[in-house]
């Protein structure tokens, strides 16, 4: 567990960094006293409630945000790289790992983790290498399923049993087999949600509702699950049965992402190489459409490969706009109808952060389910 002393110590650091203005190299700017506001606010909430596990997945959040607006707008800054090792270290001790965390991060903490390679002692190092494998790992659907399993053991050890770790394990197993389609996870996130003491309750509507839609049809003894799936569900149910109109609505309570994240990229800002705008990006891919669509094949491979940076930068400033889901997966299924090492690569990329950041999406579930 992350000690409090620690991140206060830290979080001074990095807020009187924060303090200093930013010189924007991009469109979009991030207001460093809107980022101080939000880390100081979860900081003081987190200390109030004795620093729960949730406590501390929402401050890591708050750096998240202020790390990638450094990693955008002042890569260079002296500063950066502490907060690089601040998030390091708060991302180690709540075993932060992309399949369970939901802030679409996997770009900065690999950034971030490189760059305490490079500039710290060798415990920071350490820390460092151990998140890189879990970045790195999402091209390996098997290991980073393993991965999360073993990240969220650590912190139900870490967190003193805290009830959100054990619902995160469950998380773990049940994205597991959702992204490997390995029904043992399945089997194992039944096992572990079926005991008395787990708190069913706090299943969240991401995707609690399609794990218990699957705990249904266990009970129900339907092809393809096993009898120890049918026992467990049928316990599993039994307990939601009785808990159900206290089941929380919501899945995550709110984390704040309004200061350079918002829920529609604006129309004139550009991204990637090319500087494509949203719709600049839309007609590019109806242009190379047309262009394969005519037998053009490997010869647009160099403009699919442009399109996917632009949208994957698209994705490092505005990771909860409504229509990058869409973006992804329609770049990802272009990609695929060109034969190049390259589209190959950059096609595998864009289905990683898809199917594992963006897994409750229509679009993931469409890719992972074909």
């Amino acid at each position: 567990m992350i000690r409090a002393f620690s991140k206060l110590a830290l979080a001074l650091a990095l807020l009187a960094a924060l303090a200093l203005p930013m010189r924007a190299s991009a469109t979009l700017e991030a207001d460093p006293q809107v980022l101080y506001g939000q880390m100081k606010d979860a900081f003081n909430k987190a200390a109030a409630h004795g620093w729960a596990f949730m406590d501390h997945v929402f401050y890591l959040s708050t750096i998240f945000n202020a790390g990638r607006a450094y990693s955008l707008q002042r890569p260079d800054d002296p500063h950066y790289a502490e907060v690089a090792q601040f998030t390091v270290d708060i991302a180690s001790g709540t075993h932060w790992n992309p399949l369970t965390n939901h802030d679409a991060a996997g770009w900065y903490v690999r950034e971030a983790s490189l760059l305490v390679q490079k500039n710290g002692d060798p415990a920071e190092v350490a820390k460092a290498t151990e998140l890189l494998k879990r970045v790195d790992a999402e091209d390996d659907a098997v290991t980073e399923a393993q991965l999360a399993d073993e990240d969220a053991a650590a912190a139900i050890h870490d967190f003193g049993h805290d009830p959100d770790a054990y619902i995160m394990r469950v998380e773990a197993n049940w994205r597991a087999y959702v992204l490997t389609r390995d029904a043992s996870w399945r089997t194992l996130a039944f096992q572990r949600a079926a005991p008395a003491n787990f708190p069913v309750g706090r299943l969240p509507t991401t995707w609690g509702n399609d794990f218990i839609n699957a705990a249904q049809a266990a009970a129900a003894e339907v092809q393809g699950y096993t009898a120890g799936d049918a026992v467990n569900a049928k316990q599993l149910l039994a307990h939601l049965k009785a808990v159900q109109p206290l089941r929380l609505i919501a899945s995550v309570r709110s984390v704040p992402h309004d200061v350079y994240m918002t829920t529609l990229a604006p129309a004139d800002e550009y991204f990637g190489s090319m500087g494509m705008s949203i719709l600049g990006m839309k007609n590019e891919f109806n242009r190379i459409t047309q262009y394969l669509d005519s037998g053009w094949g490997d010869r647009e491979s160099g403009a699919a490969v442009q399109l996917a940076q632009s949208v994957d930068d698209m994705h490092k400033v505005y990771p909860r706009d409504r229509d990058l889901p869409a973006l992804l997966l329609q770049t990802y299924n272009l990609l695929q109808r060109i034969q190049t090492g390259e589209a190959h690569i950059s096609a595998l990329h864009l289905r990683s952060i898809l199917t594992i950041e963006y897994q409750d999406s229509q679009q993931a579930r469409s890719l992972l389910s074909s």
